[in-house]
């Protein structure tokens, strides 16, 4: 059972560092620092989209319409730390 709390664990670590890059491109791309124009760009971007989009989506749908400001990865974040913390409060149960 150890094996599968550090499985769980290294799962939501990935996540969390996907979830960070889009956040971090977000903002470059909103600060014209990178250019959706220029390929290799804008296949990162698509790619953790798609990545993402399975976790935002959902979400998404719960969340009110805020017009440009797209509050999906925030609660995705948050949810994702929450979970984090409450399976590391609670590792004494996998073994």
């Amino acid at each position: 059972m150890q094996s599968l709390y550090q499985i769980i664990m290294l799962i939501i670590d990935v996540v969390w560092f996907i979830m960070i890059a889009h956040i971090i491109m977000s903002w470059l791309i909103s600060f014209q620092v990178l250019n959706m124009r220029q390929p290799m760009v804008n296949q990162i971007w698509n790619g953790l989209a798609r990545l993402l989009e399975p976790i935002y989506a959902p979400i998404r749908r719960f969340l009110p319409n805020t017009g440009p400001l797209d509050l999906a990865p925030l609660v995705a974040f948050i949810g994702l730390i929450a979970l984090q913390i409450i399976l590391q409060n609670n590792r004494m149960l996998f073994m």
